[in-house]
């Protein structure tokens, strides 16, 4: 898009002057009469295009777009198209109020690819970086339904109350991970300083040593030597990890396993069931078939072994079986969730009973949250323990062996 300065006559008679981008001067013209001005000259200005990729200055390209923006954004969005504002004017409006640099150029490529014809679902697609799977997924669902509002306004309090977990669980680790990284550094000085210094001691008394001193010492001795191979091999495992977690199999193996962990996993599966029943309620609500509701709800879960799972769902759903009996028989999907779409079945009132559900799991998820908190506290002083005992096992047993050498 381009930069027009332009003068017109706005609602009151009165002569106004301003910017505007746009992509062509009719396009321009047309935005300022949409606004209730009547355009007296536009004139384009000197300068790069806005939505252009290549004019992304160096230092916007590692520019972060917090979530409170991207919330904010959303609902704005929405609110314009509740009005009745024609999408391309939205997006107009929302790439003017925008104050985020990176966020307003995106919103403008993204309002360029809509005139040209595209899907809106397709335009964010475009910009996978800012607006997750999940996003545009819930996008696509509004499309497809017909129920754009609606599912804005679930999306809305899907990112904050996501948001509001998250950092519920970022203030929960945060004690313990200042306590980790504590511990990490006093393990690499009694490795490296404290246990070489005991070991030469222990070594020139001819000590018959404990077990856990023989393994500090072991691991002393290892580090001192290859220290600069598992530097380069925890550098390389780091960045291997992170690309296979890029393939399909890679994020299957992840999911599966966070699934299967203690606490983690629950609250997990308990968010992942919410977000089923709430999006697939809108979509029950809006007409949408079940098997095109599978297929959109298989990007709004974000969790390659749910998505796995809804594949063979939608097979029996092809070969004509009720939606209950198919999730009766898949992994992750809970005993109530199951029995309540079951009920919603038969009393054909599926969707109501689809947002009882998710009413249900947010709570859950919340509690699962508590939990988390309080769970986090005896683990971290049984681990702190045993970490602590053993380097006292192993620095203190051989001292008194020698104290009671020297004493006889």
């Amino acid at each position: 898009m381009s930069h027009f300065a332009y003068e017109a006559i706005n609602e009151n008679g009165n002569p106004i002057k301003g910017d505007i981008e746009a992509d062509s001067v009719d396009a321009a013209s047309l935005i300022l009469t949409r606004r209730g001005y009547v355009p007296t000259k536009v004139t384009k200005k000197l300068g790069g295009s806005s939505g252009d990729a290549d004019a992304v200055p160096f230092l916007e390209r590692f520019e972060t777009i917090p979530v409170s923006e991207i919330v904010m954004f959303t609902k704005q969005f929405k609110t314009l198209i509740k009005a009745g504002v024609p999408m391309v004017h939205n997006l107009t409006i929302m790439e003017e109020q925008t104050e985020n640099n990176k966020l307003k150029r995106i919103i403008a490529q993204i309002s360029k690819d809509v005139k040209e014809g595209k899907g809106l679902h397709e335009a964010f697609k475009k910009h996978e970086k800012t607006f997750t799977s999940l996003y545009v997924s819930m996008i696509e669902a509004g499309e497809a339904s017909g129920a754009l509002v609606e599912v804005i306004e679930r999306l809305v309090y899907i990112l904050e109350h996501e948001n509001k977990v998250n950092s519920d669980i970022k203030s929960a680790l945060r004690y313990p991970q200042i306590i980790l990284g504590f511990v990490f550094v006093a393990f690499l000085v009694l490795l490296n300083f404290v246990v070489p210094t005991f070991a030469k001691i222990f070594k020139s008394a001819k000590l018959e040593l404990p077990l856990p001193t023989v393994i500090c010492i072991a691991m002393s001795d290892f580090m001192a030597s290859y220290w600069h191979i598992m530097l380069v091999g925890t550098v390389v495992a780091i960045i291997s990890y992170k690309k296979y977690l890029k393939t399909d199999q890679g994020r299957y193996v992840k999911d599966s396993t966070v699934m299967r962990l203690p606490i983690v996993g629950t609250l997990i599966v308990k968010s992942a069931m919410s977000r089923f029943a709430s999006i697939f309620s809108i979509l029950q609500s809006s007409g949408v078939g079940v098997l095109d509701s599978m297929k959109i709800l298989t990007g709004t879960i974000n969790n390659a072994a749910i998505e796995r799972e809804f594949e063979n769902i939608t097979e029996r759903l092809e070969k004509g079986q009720g939606i209950s009996g198919p999730l009766r028989s898949a992994k992750y999907f809970t005993p109530m969730l199951v029995n309540m779409v079951a009920i919603g079945e038969e009393t054909g009132n599926l969707d109501e009973m689809l947002k009882e559900i998710a009413a249900h799991y947010d709570m859950e998820v919340e509690y699962a949250v508590a939990g988390l908190a309080e769970a986090i506290g005896p683990l971290l002083t049984v681990a702190l323990a045993q970490v602590v005992g053993f380097f006292a096992l192993a620095i203190f047993l051989p001292m008194w062996d020698l104290t009671k050498t020297a004493g006889m």
